[in-house]
């Protein structure tokens, strides 16, 4: 067990979740927020952009799962990690783009 490789895998988790949005968003053809809109985070970039910019949280969760250390799905810190990663990426995604498109309503 090693906490750095735990760590990477936590952001692994976290790149994973946020490539998620990006990928669907621009596949359907719709435009999405992403840090290169005007302004970012908050403004829509292209379809196109989303794609690019989720291919992109793709390779880095990539890199940090599989390429550090030796992730493995039945190891419960590991999985762990990553589960912790991708839910907390989801929780922060759902409260920043729920602002956007009525996500956030009481209920």
């Amino acid at each position: 067990m090693n906490p750095l490789h735990d760590l990477a895998y936590l952001f692994g988790g976290a790149f994973l979740c946020n490539a998620i949005p990006h990928v669907v968003a621009g596949v359907m053809g719709s435009p999405f927020q992403s840090p290169f809109a005007k302004p970012p985070g908050q403004g829509l970039s292209s379809s196109t952009v989303n794609v690019v910019w989720g291919f992109a949280n793709l390779v880095v969760a990539y890199g940090l799962l599989l390429r550090i250390g030796q992730f493995d799905p039945r190891a419960l810190d590991q999985i762990g990690a990553f589960g912790l990663g991708v839910l907390l990426m989801g929780l922060l995604s759902a409260r920043a783009f729920g602002r956007f498109h009525g996500g956030n309503a009481p209920g």
